[in-house]
């Protein structure tokens, strides 16, 4: 029996699409037995600062990757959007499981939708992208950040800390949470981040046996529309203190050849300076379309819109980073 190691962070989710992927491998390979190596990251321990304050989301993978480039592990499980454009030499990120529901999803235990919350309400969020795309809709709103895993984070808003609270559908729904929440309201609107709702395998690159195994999980049209976000994501230079949203998809007409096509925002977290672009290419070009929306945008200015939303993102907490 073949052994595998998958490294992981110890979170509920994060375990929950760990045991996910075991399952799959094991039932696809019998003579496979698969091992999961659970790690506390730096990004699950520090909960009273905004990610970017203390590295961003790399934190949440760092520690996987130390562990597979030391031995003690085969390969990783993330969540694709907290997996930086940069993976380190001797590793790969080699598949991407197929996406599911990448919906924002408005929760209360008051209000019935975004719609209904008066002004000056108090929305938790510490996503720039969240907070940049409802003060576009509703400046009138105060957002106050919010961290700690989904369950302190469902604890905060059923205490009164919040009058409602903004988070991915598909983690709650992975844990079974919705049904707690009186008022839940997908925020459609709302354009994901690079890679939301799809798993990210990450392996020791030179291990031909895992990057079998790693492929028979890989979605290869979830793979094509993430990488069109990662390479958008990676030529604009864009880390988590700068608010920004992209998607891409593909489009299928009857009668029609398929195309890809993508949109982004980019813009300041309280909702101003706001730039939307989208583009649209056929199968066979779009290999190059993150490239070319994010030249697009360059050309538009969005190089200064990220430099002066980095600057402000987190202006009275920047003392404390020093």
């Amino acid at each position: 029996m073949e052994t595998l190691v998958i490294a992981t962070r110890a979170s509920a989710l994060a375990l929950w699409q760990a045991y996910h992927i075991k399952e799959r491998i094991e039932s696809a390979f019998a003579d496979v037995k698969v091992e999961l190596n659970e790690i506390t990251s730096k990004g699950d321990k520090i909960l009273d600062k905004p990610l970017a304050l203390v590295g961003g989301k790399g934190h949440f993978t760092k520690e996987l990757e130390d562990e597979m480039l030391a031995g003690n592990a085969h390969l990783a499980v993330h969540s694709l959007k907290d997996v930086p454009t940069y993976i380190p030499e001797g590793l790969e990120l080699c598949a991407i499981t197929k996406r599911q529901d990448q919906s924002d999803v408005f929760l209360s235990h008051t209000y019935k939708s975004l719609e209904d919350l008066p002004e000056g309400a108090v929305v938790g969020t510490t996503s720039l992208r969240r907070r940049m795309q409802l003060l576009e809709k509703r400046p009138d709103l105060k957002v106050k950040d919010l961290r700690g895993n989904v369950n302190t984070r469902l604890r905060k808003l059923k205490e009164g800390q919040y009058d409602a609270i903004i988070l991915a559908y598909i983690g709650l729904k992975r844990l079974d949470l919705l049904k707690d929440i009186p008022y839940v309201e997908k925020l459609d609107f709302f354009i994901p981040p690079m890679g939301q709702a799809a798993l990210g395998i990450e392996i020791v690159a030179n291990n031909d046996r895992v990057r079998e195994i790693a492929m028979s999980l890989n979605d290869e049209e979830t793979f094509l529309c993430t990488k069109v976000e990662r390479d958008f994501i990676s030529v604009i230079g864009a880390g988590c203190s700068a608010p920004v949203a992209v998607n891409a998809t593909i489009v299928k007409n009857d009668g029609e050849d398929p195309t890809v096509s993508v949109r982004a925002m980019i813009g300041y977290p309280d909702g101003t300076h706001i730039l939307h672009k989208s583009l649209t290419s056929s199968l066979d070009e779009a290999d190059i379309l993150g490239d070319q929306l994010a030249q697009a945008m360059i050309e538009e200015g969005v190089l200064d819109i990220l430099e002066n939303a980095e600057k402000i993102a987190f202006k009275d907490e920047m003392p404390e980073r020093l």
